[in-house]
């Protein structure tokens, strides 16, 4: 028998988190976090001392008092809160995709004898066309793995695609359709056995799974911050190299952030030897300010906490909906999903637009899929119970 939702509500020690966002009126149930998270009231606040104070008050003096410094002081916070990484190897800068052409270039630089670009063909379109792009401005081939949906990359199915040509593989940790969640630790280790490096993509992981990239001895990853992190639409990404590879690790924006010398206007380019050589332009400080409230909301809540709730979350979730008799094509264990379930349904489109109306806010991806994302600190579970009700009266309408 399923628990009330409000005896869940009431034994979770995150539920006070809740009350730290901005809800809005018209939405009865938002899950959507994994696209764009709420906003915590603590961000709204800072960035109005900011534009006043900070912006309004001391102007370009700002820059001499810690603006300067902030891409790596919040990547070190990020780094430490969620991704098990130690100072000196995370950087907020740019978005995704930027950051992820940065990565596959220094990548290919790690591994300048290697030829190919491996990447599966399911993967995040942003993340398959830089791929390709890339491989056709470096003269380098690209290897397609083919996964099922629910299973996904695999050791067995990544296997086949590996060989003494792989200079670099990028994989998303977990799979924005099914919400499968990858094997890391295991898949890393196998790609270094082929004498590889691989980049993982932490966008719907960052904030929700526990990730320990330097225990893991991950090469580079990359993620954004809108999602789990609440950092807001357009907020600037982060990236990760790890400590061996900075002095090699070359990257194709040498941009005058990124050089040894920020201010010394020099002639000729040296980059430097640390994480400001994956910079470029001037940073986003007014969005990096709100990456880090979000960091130290996620500090605060502890991710193996934020982990727990999640599974919890998507495990009643998923119960509901088998209960209803809707198709899920999401991992079943709650350790090998992310934060999210995926209901396929052939009228999956029209679904989630009379959700959305109802002020029931899922997404939906082609072709056929309805995502219902689950934000551990800012989703109850009476807002998944309101979304089910809704849910089955729609389904039940449109059958």
């Amino acid at each position: 028998m399923t628990t009330p939702p409000d005896v869940l509500d009431a034994a979770d020690p995150l539920a006070r988190f809740r009350d730290r966002f901005v809800i809005a009126d018209d939405v009865v149930a938002y899950l959507d976090g994994n696209s764009l998270g709420r906003l915590p009231k603590a961000t709204a606040e800072r960035l109005a001392t900011f534009v006043q104070d900070e912006w309004g008050g001391r102007l370009i003096r700002g820059w001499s008092e810690g603006w300067v410094e902030l891409p790596v002081t919040v990547g070190d916070e990020l780094g430490a809160a969620m991704l098990g990484a130690a100072a000196g190897q995370t950087v907020i800068a740019d978005s995704t995709s930027v950051n992820i052409y940065k990565l596959l270039h220094a990548a290919a630089t790690v591994r300048p004898d290697r030829t190919e670009l491996v990447i599966d063909s399911t993967s995040f379109p942003t993340d398959r066309f830089i791929v390709e792009s890339v491989a056709s401005a470096r003269g380098l081939d690209v290897r397609w793995i083919e996964p099922e949906l629910v299973e996904n990359v695999t050791a067995d199915v990544l296997a086949r695609v590996l060989s003494d040509r792989t200079a670099a593989v990028l994989l998303g940790h977990v799979d924005y359709r099914s919400a499968t969640l990858l094997d890391l630790p295991g898949l890393t280790t196998q790609v270094h056995d082929a004498g590889a490096v691989i980049i993982w993509d932490l966008c719907h992981s960052a904030g929700v799974v526990p990730i320990n990239l330097d225990d893991h001895d991950v090469d580079f990853a990359v993620g954004c911050t809108y999602k789990y992190l609440n950092a807001g639409p357009g907020a600037p990404a982060f990236l990760y190299v790890a400590e061996r590879h900075l002095t090699v690790a070359t990257q194709p924006i040498a941009g005058w952030w990124s050089a040894a010398d920020l201010f010394a206007m020099a002639d000729r380019y040296d980059a430097s030897p640390t994480i400001t050589r994956m910079l470029s332009g001037t940073p986003s400080i007014g969005g990096i300010i709100a990456v880090q409230e979000g960091v130290r909301l996620i500090a605060e809540a502890g991710v193996d906490a934020i982990r727990t709730k999640s599974i919890a979350l998507t495990d009643y979730l998923v119960e509901r909906l088998d209960n209803a008799g809707f198709e899920i094509v999401t991992p079943r264990e709650g350790t090998r999903r992310g934060s999210h379930v995926t209901v396929q349904h052939p009228q999956a489109r029209a679904i989630t637009d009379a959700l959305i109306e109802r002020g029931v806010i899922p997404d939906y991806r082609e072709p056929d899929f309805i995502r219902l994302g689950l934000s551990p600190l800012s989703t109850s579970f009476g807002e998944v119970d309101t979304c089910m009700s809704v849910l089955i009266d729609v389904a039940g309408a449109r059958a």
